[in-house]
């Protein structure tokens, strides 16, 4: 049974599946230990490989910024504990990179070197390598139910500005119960869900909303301003 885990891929709206696992910060049992923040892990192929180093110098960058949404990051690799942290050093003592530089990495990476995590978060992709992970992101909410869930070739680097805005996006839907239009940012027009979907009762949607703009039955949004949007965020 445990074998058939392994080989079924997490889905939206499932609970993230839990593990224990040792990292730079100790033992942690995920997502269980940050019930009631939002959680983002990740995975990255390797340790002293230029992609990932560019990406973890974003997150660490970044860091105050996702700890301000009320997320916790956890980063993974098949590398082990010694290979990490010699990596982590390296980074904050060496690399300088687009004015990035003295970094220290503030959350934890998991050391999975028998790739048990990877492979139950289906982050190794034969066809792309069957012993790297590749670079999958999953966005985990407060109940520890996956939301959002991002995969990108050993190549790509990621967009860390679109990381940010998923997350901000997700408490944005959760906290006005609405839904958000394509390349939405906080401050522009928010979409009105149907009736009966997305979790809306028809009664609200049949309400003449103030502020409310309708380009046909099936297409309404409202303003919601952005002070209002980052009042909330992080609760």
């Amino acid at each position: 049974m445990e074998e058939n885990r392994m080989n079924v891929m997490p889905r939206i709206g499932e609970k993230a599946p839990e593990f224990k696992a040792v990292t730079t910060q100790g033992e942690i049992n995920f997502p269980s230990d940050y019930t009631g923040k939002w959680k983002i892990l990740f995975s990255h192929p390797a340790d002293f490989t230029p992609v990932c180093t560019t990406e973890f110098m974003a997150f660490g960058s970044m860091y105050s910024e996702f700890e301000n949404l009320n997320c916790q990051l956890v980063g993974l690799s098949v590398d082990g504990l010694h290979s990490h942290i010699a990596w982590l050093r390296t980074i904050k003592e060496k690399i300088d990179y687009k004015g990035m530089k003295d970094l220290e990495i503030k959350f934890p990476l998991i050391d999975d070197v028998s790739m048990k995590v990877a492979k139950l978060y289906g982050m190794i992709q034969p066809n792309e390598s069957e012993t790297a992970a590749v670079r999958a992101v999953f966005f985990v909410d407060p109940e520890n139910i996956i939301r959002t869930i991002m995969y990108y070739p050993l190549s790509l680097g990621r967009n860390f500005d679109e990381i940010k805005r998923v997350l901000v996006g997700l408490q944005t839907v959760d906290n006005f119960g609405v839904a958000l239009p394509a390349d939405w940012r906080p401050g522009e027009d928010v979409i009105i869900p149907p009736a009966n979907s997305c979790g809306v009762a028809k009664e609200r949607v049949e309400a003449d909303e103030e502020g409310m703009k309708c380009y046909d039955w099936f297409f309404c949004t409202k303003e919601i301003s952005k002070e209002k949007v980052e009042e909330k965020l992080g609760k």
